[in-house]
């Protein structure tokens, strides 16, 4: 379990430094497709609640520190998030297309209300996400559209990723 959990936190450290550091500099982009949430999606889906409490703190901590967002937000969302994908883990199937899609898709959306709901609690600090803009679209359809791919892609380090026990 500590190998399979160490290995998620240099997965996730790689993905959050892949997504701030590349992906926020190409300006083609309308917004930056959430690897890191979709890498928590497969670890939480794939290895119950509280690993995927814990991987949302971890990831949650990572972006707060490589983004200006205050401190603590990204963490409170992914553990929620961590923890809500988690309880579906012998529930859903998440090899194959359509559920990794679906859960990319609906874990966007419930990271949209969750910074809209603490942002009513801190509407100096927090700004929420717009849904009237293309921005919101575009990071919706992308991480609905490379969820199997990045699924696909962490099958092939699944042994590293998910404990002998839960295979």
């Amino acid at each position: 379990m500590i190998r399979s959990f160490l290995s998620a936190v240099i997965v996730l450290l790689c993905f959050s430094l892949f997504e701030s550091a590349v992906l926020s500099n190409i300006l083609v982009l309308p917004a930056v497709p959430d690897f890191v949430l979709l890498v928590l999606l497969y670890l939480s889906i794939r290895n119950g609640k509280g690993f995927g409490e814990a991987s949302g703190f971890v990831s949650g901590i990572f972006l707060d520190f490589l983004s200006s967002a205050p401190f603590g937000l990204n963490c409170l969302i992914r553990v929620i998030i961590g923890y809500c994908s988690g309880l579906f883990t012998k529930t859903l199937n998440s090899t194959g297309i359509f559920i990794p899609v679906l859960m990319g898709f609906v874990m966007t959306i419930a990271k949209f209300l969750l910074s809209w709901f603490i942002s009513l609690f801190y509407p100096s600090i927090v700004i929420p996400y717009n849904p009237s803009t293309v921005s919101f679209y575009f990071e919706l359809a992308a991480n609905a559209l490379f969820a199997p791919i990045v699924f696909k892609f962490l099958d092939l380090f699944s042994y590293m990723l998910i404990p002998e026990d839960s295979l």
